[in-house]
């Protein structure tokens, strides 16, 4: 072997060497340009950036807090089924921190054998770590019993629910 090797280059046909040749001019006038450009032009605002619009709709609340009763809420008391839903399936479809599963009759049987007034208490006062009226403290003691009958019921009980409050009678005169 001789003591210089050979060098090799990346360039190996004529076609190679004159983009090279063109890519050396130009990428360089191509920065040179771009860096003008941006030295030259002075940023400017939208002109419709200040219109009371545009400030009213850049300044409008993330959110609100609306103190009384939801907006959809239907007049009257609820049934068994739509306090359930709303209020008792967070822990009790899944069993969160044991409660009973809604349908599960085995851990149900034993607190329906303890009848509905032993249930409803519980549930208006809470037990162990079920809140108070499950933590809708704005259920009444007769949607309290209608949400309990649905579940028990849904879990092999036969409990009779509870009837709903007469509404007042219209005074004549």
């Amino acid at each position: 072997m001789s003591e210089q090797e050979s060098h090799s280059s990346f360039i190996k046909t004529p076609q190679q060497l004159i983009v090279v040749v063109l890519l050396a001019f130009l990428v360089p006038i191509i920065g040179i340009v771009l860096l003008i450009n941006l030295v030259l032009n002075k940023p400017s605002a939208d002109p419709g950036a200040l219109a009371p619009e545009a400030v009213a709709a850049r300044l409008q609340p993330v959110g609100r807090v609306e103190f009384g009763a939801a907006g959809g809420a239907a007049a009257g008391p609820r049934s068994g089924e739509e306090i359930v839903k709303s209020v008792c399936a967070a822990c009790h479809q899944t069993g969160v921190a044991n409660a009973p599963k809604i349908g599960d009759k085995a851990a149900w049987a034993p607190r329906i054998k303890s009848g509905m007034n032993a249930l409803v208490a519980d549930a208006i006062k809470g037990i162990r770590a079920m809140p108070p009226r499950g933590g809708a403290a704005d259920l009444s003691d007769d949607e309290m019993a209608r949400a309990v009958v649905y579940m028990a019921n849904r879990s092999g009980g036969n409990l009779k629910e509870p009837a709903a409050p007469k509404a007042p009678a219209a005074k004549g005169k």
